[in-house]
C-alpha cells in the first residue's frame, strides 16, 4: 500500500555527519528517490572536483539531474558554488538542494555559518536541504530537522583493499 501522498510539503534541513562512509550515499538515495517522484534535484559538490567523473555523475548525466562541482578546492571556488547553491535555494526551482561536503568550506572559514542558516531560515516553505560532511559545525547540527552521524566499525581499506568502482566512486 502506497503512503498518501499530499500537496503539502514541509521543508526539511538533513544533515549527514560522521566520520564513516556513506555520508554521500546517503544524500544520493534521496537525490534518486525525489527523482523518483519526480521532484527537481540538484546537488552542489563543495570538494570534489570536476576534473573527475565517478559513478554518480554518470548516472545523474542519464537521469538529467544537475550535479554541480568546483574546479579546484579553493575559498574562491567555494564562494562560487555557494552562490549558486544560495540562489537555487531562495528561488524555491528545485525542491531538493543538496550540500555535498559543505561542512569543509565551513570548517575552513571560507563560507560563513551564519550566513548558510541565514539561507535556510528564510528558503521557501516546501524546499529539503542537504547538507553531508565530516564534523559538521554544531550550529547547523542543531539547527537541523534530521540528523544522521555514520559511525565506521569496519572498513576494507584497512586490511589493504583498494577503493572500488560503485561503492567507494
Amino acid at each position: 500500500m502506497m503512503p498518501e501522498v499530499t500537496k503539502e510539503t514541509t521543508g526539511l534541513v538533513i544533515v549527514n555527519t560522521g566520520k564513516g562512509k556513506g555520508k554521500t550515499t546517503a544524500a544520493l538515495g534521496v537525490l534518486l528517490r525525489a527523482w523518483g517522484w519526480e521532484k527537481k534535484v540538484v546537488m552542489f559538490q563543495f570538494i570534489k572536483s570536476s576534473r573527475n567523473e565517478w559513478g554518480e555523475h554518470r548516472a545523474a548525466q542519464q537521469m538529467g539531474v544537475e550535479i554541480l562541482r568546483a574546479d579546484q578546492r579553493s575559498e574562491c571556488q567555494a564562494i562560487k558554488l555557494w552562490n549558486l547553491a544560495k540562489e537555487r535555494i531562495i528561488s524555491g526551482s528545485h525542491d531538493i538542494v543538496i550540500l555535498d561536503e559543505l561542512s569543509y568550506p565551513l570548517r575552513y572559514g571560507w563560507l560563513s555559518v551564519e550566513e548558510v542558516l541565514d539561507v535556510l531560515r528564510h528558503r521557501p516553505k516546501g524546499i529539503h536541504v542537504v547538507i553531508t560532511g565530516r564534523d559538521v559545525p554544531q550550529e547547523c547540527i542543531d539547527f537541523a530537522d534530521l540528523v544522521t552521524e555514520m559511525r565506521e566499525v569496519k572498513h576494507p581499506l584497512r586490511k589493504g583493499i583498494k577503493a572500488q568502482p560503485g561503492i567507494e566512486f
